[in-house]
């Protein structure tokens, strides 16, 4: 059983995917987009890697304020979520993604990759962690 990570922001969205057994996390791509609220071009590309993968169940991060409210793109999450289950008729969870993307960063710059190269790697790398974070709560 695969399960995708979804990392989403208001023109990316990063893909990971695990292993079959459910044990680690690899980033896979970073779907761009010209609009925040141009989606169909997004959906059908996680759709196609669904059908690639086999994937059974989505994990989209949920971007919690670290006071655990939730903000607007929190909800913007919540709703992409609702649109990619109907769409797909798979389980998604949402899962508590606060501060991936500053340790996707950490990470990209530890590895000595250049500012301006980061942008294209971190979402995706960000999907890692949401993805990893589940996996690891449910192994």
């Amino acid at each position: 059983m695969r399960i995708m990570g979804l990392d989403y922001g208001s023109k990316t969205v990063g893909v990971a995917m695990s292993d079959p057994l459910g044990i680690t996390a690899q980033a896979v791509e970073t779907i761009w987009r010209k609009d925040e609220n141009k989606l169909r071009k997004t959906c059908a590309r996680i759709e196609e890697l669904i059908s690639e993968y086999e994937v059974e169940r989505i994990v989209l991060g949920l971007p919690k304020h670290m006071n655990n409210d939730l903000g607007e793109r929190a909800q913007k999450a919540l709703a992409f979520g609702e649109m990619v289950k109907r769409r797909t008729g798979l389980e998604v969870v949402m899962w508590d993604e606060r501060l991936t993307t500053v340790e996707a960063e950490r990470t990209l710059i530890e590895n000595n990759v250049r500012r301006e190269n980061r942008k294209q790697y971190i979402d995706k790398i960000a999907a890692v962690f949401i993805l990893q974070g589940y996996l690891d709560s449910i192994g």
